[in-house]
């Protein structure tokens, strides 16, 4: 991931079809006041994003069973091994 660029709302609001464009190919982050407020991406990336947010699960340690929670705590952690 590059360095990603970083534009006054005003001129967003000024120059919206370029930025639109922009969005095509990058992110761009739209900042108030020195802050980032938000981001314009692709549509495509956006229902990307959707999909991977709509899969993700997760799950409260709590309701692990005793025999669960020593098995995670006695297995490995090695690099890219998560899928």
């Amino acid at each position: 991931m590059g360095a990603e660029r970083v534009v006054p709302a005003a001129e967003f609001t000024r120059n919206f079809g370029r930025y639109q464009t922009l969005a095509q190919q990058e992110a761009v982050a739209v900042s108030s006041r020195g802050r980032i407020t938000g981001y314009v991406i692709a549509a495509a990336e956006y229902a990307a994003f959707k999909r991977f947010k709509g899969s993700r699960r997760s799950f409260a340690a709590v309701n692990l069973t005793e025999e669960a929670a020593s098995a995670i705590t006695a297995s490995p952690m090695t690099r890219g091994t998560i899928t």
